[in-house]
């Protein structure tokens, strides 16, 4: 089975370059708290990378 990421938004994208708050919608999250399970994969890796500071990110199977 293919490795996947749940990402979880832990800070607020008030504050936030456009880029960011755009990042975090494609994502699927809207507010804090939001969790979403997306597949390990370099489109969501670069996703990631670009609100790594918004997010946390656990490996699940």
């Amino acid at each position: 089975m293919a490795a996947r990421l749940k990402v979880t938004q832990v800070k607020s994208k008030v504050s936030e370059k456009q880029n960011q708050r755009d990042t975090l919608r494609s994502l699927g999250l809207k507010r804090i708290g939001d969790t979403v399970v997306r597949p390990d994969d370099a489109q969501t890796r670069g996703y990631v990378k670009t609100v790594a500071h918004l997010v946390k990110v656990e490996e699940i199977d």
